[in-house]
């Protein structure tokens, strides 16, 4: 694996274009455990960014619990599922193509941030913090393993450990950590294997 510091895998995105509607039919049929207590910390009618969204599955329970969502992913084939899922349309956009600023009350990224390139990770960072209104709340998981590389399937995961992923969020921005927590799940592949997951807001200055 090459430095990439465009903050995406060219291979990883082509994965998941070719397999999308396998990938959308594949997904459990419940949220994400992490879910529910994320949306707990939000008054209603929040603004939320998602990134990586997938099948629409999470950006399904966001919209019934009444909150202002804004589904994205990389992968056009992938947002069709997910417009088809919610019946609005979704918006295309990779992690780096991400602009705006002080827009949103939250940042939802499940298992989606797992494949940005290490190198490309602290800007990626950056741009989720820049994008979050002062207080705001973010969420991601990540495929833990301590060094980089790709899985049976030729994704390419950045399988970080505690300290890197601290390191990280640290050179992007004045985060404050709220929780970093490890465990175990599954994947596409059908393996299971050690997972961290971390929850931190923006500082207000």
């Amino acid at each position: 694996m090459t430095e990439n510091d465009a903050g995406f895998d060219p291979a990883t995105l082509a994965f998941y274009s070719r397999e999308a509607p396998d990938y959308a039919a594949s997904g459990p049929d419940g949220t994400s455990r992490w879910l529910a207590p994320f949306l707990d910390r939000l008054p209603p009618g929040s603004r939320i960014l998602e990134l990586g969204c997938g099948s629409g599955r999470d950006a399904e329970a966001m919209i019934r619990a009444g909150h202002n969502v804004d589904p994205t992913d990389g992968i056009a084939e992938m947002t069709a599922q997910a417009s088809a899922r919610i019946g609005r349309p979704v918006r295309i956009m990779r992690f780096d193509e991400l602009e705006a600023i002080e827009a949103y009350d939250a940042i939802w990224a499940h298992a989606s941030l797992l494949h940005v390139p290490r190198p490309a990770l602290p800007s990626i960072l950056a741009r989720i913090f820049n994008a979050l209104k002062p207080g705001g709340i973010h969420f991601a998981n990540y495929k833990a393993g301590g060094v980089e590389g790709r899985d049976s399937m030729g994704r390419y995961f950045n399988y970080t450990d505690r300290p890197f992923l601290l390191e990280a969020y640290a050179a992007s921005g004045a985060w404050h950590i709220d929780r970093i927590e490890a465990y175990t799940s599954g994947g596409y592949d059908g393996g299971q294997g050690p997972w961290l997951a971390i929850e931190a807001h923006r500082k207000i200055a």
